[in-house]
């Protein structure tokens, strides 16, 4: 059955496609798996089978009989993709079954690179991350030819070339103050002598 491998084996991760963005590559999903624990937090309690609602229960039925064997961190991960499934609308199951068969058609190194990705993007500082999401947001603002035109040109850059259009593009948002991103403008083109 989909439903039990979707919840169990990924997370809808609307900010790879951002982090991706960010380090140079578009991928046509936006599921990984968990990311690993930190070693310093501490194991999650178990999930008793009896303690999952009805609905949960029956969207999770092919677990029934290995439960209690399961870890509690996959314990935890499967109750709470049951629950998030079971307040999505029709909709919304669509759209993440067709981004999850997406998935599923990725290369394993694809993959592979989108879950390193979102791990490094989940080491980032909060406010590395908001600034990735603002430039995701900005990103997708922007026409398909600008979006391709700006992307070549990052791909095309120096690893300095990239610093400084990351450097100039935080001094126009805090130059913008408020505004945030409504009145992107992306950076001028590097200046190759």
């Amino acid at each position: 059955m989909l439903l039990p491998r979707l919840i169990s084996r990924v997370r809808l991760l609307p900010l790879a496609l951002a982090s991706a963005v960010f380090w140079g590559t578009v991928p046509t999903a936006l599921w990984a798996q968990e990311p690993p624990p930190s070693p310093a937090a501490a194991a999650p309690p178990p999930v008793s089978w009896s303690s999952l609602s009805e609905q949960q229960q029956k969207l999770l039925e092919n677990f029934h009989g290995k439960w209690d064997s399961l870890p509690a961190e996959r314990q935890q991960a499967l109750s709470k993709g049951a629950q998030r499934w079971a307040q999505m609308s029709s909709a919304q199951r669509d759209g993440a079954q067709g981004r999850f068969r997406n998935w599923q058609q990725l290369p394993p190194g694809q993959q592979s690179l989108i879950r390193q990705r979102w791990q490094r993007f989940q080491q980032l500082t909060p406010e590395q991350q908001a600034d990735i999401r603002q430039n995701y947001h900005a990103f997708s603002g922007l026409p398909p030819a600008q979006r391709l035109q700006l992307r070549q040109r990052w791909l095309n850059a120096t690893p300095q070339e990239r610093q400084q259009m990351l450097q100039n593009q935080r001094a126009r948002r805090l130059q913008r103050g408020a505004q945030g991103f409504r009145h992107f403008q992306p950076p001028p083109p590097p200046d190759r002598r």
